[in-house]
């Protein structure tokens, strides 16, 4: 699959990251409010699971923002910084993977606009979110660090996104990027990395 950069993560021991992701793997968020990190397990959903691997890798997510913060339901992130890697990589979707977990609190899924379209949108579910499962979004992995700390003290004072709302409106966030979000939602909490650990 091709995406807007191709180089590797290096690990401590400055080898890439394997091009095949392990069964299991866990991945460290460093944000504007502080760490949290998820477990990933490809038996969960591979699809999914590979594509979140491959993201990661590629700092796809580093400096985006948690755009969609509803309390009670989910905290979403997955828009670029920047437009160009926003348009390659939604050219990519992905086919779904079947429900195997439900979507719990602190569950990892990929947003969808339908069958077969995830491409780099994910969420975080603040609490059971059952409702989720027979909409076809398959969680992938669950916070295991800092989900009280961080994920659940990230700023939601926008409110919900447009056109539901008055926050984000995630098309001109994909094509304008942080410029949007900096010159008018500059208090959203953002990704300053995300990576692999051991």
């Amino acid at each position: 699959m091709g995406c807007g950069r191709t180089d590797s993560l290096p690990t401590k021991s400055a080898s890439p990251e394997p091009s095949t992701p392990p069964e299991t793997y866990k991945v460290r968020f460093s944000t504007t409010r502080g760490d949290f990190v998820i477990e990933v397990n490809r038996q969960s959903a591979p699809k999914g699971a590979d594509r979140f691997y491959k993201l990661i890798v590629d700092k796809f997510y580093d400096g985006a923002r948690f755009y969609r913060v509803r309390p009670k339901f989910v905290v979403q992130w997955g828009i670029s910084k920047d437009p160009k890697s926003n348009e390659l990589w939604k050219q990519l979707r992905l086919a779904d993977d079947p429900v195997k977990l439900t979507n719990s609190r602190g569950t990892i899924s990929f947003a969808t606009d339908g069958p077969n379209t995830r491409t780099t949108e994910v969420f975080i579910n603040l609490v059971d979110n059952p409702q989720l499962d027979g909409r076809g979004f398959a969680p992938v992995g669950k916070v295991v660090e800092g989900m009280e700390e961080v994920v659940d003290e990230l700023y939601y004072g926008y409110g919900e996104v447009q056109p539901k709302g008055r926050g984000v409106d995630p098309v001109k966030y994909m094509t304008e990027g942080d410029v949007y979000i900096e010159r008018s939602f500059p208090n959203l909490d953002g990704i300053q990395s995300a990576r692999i650990v051991r």
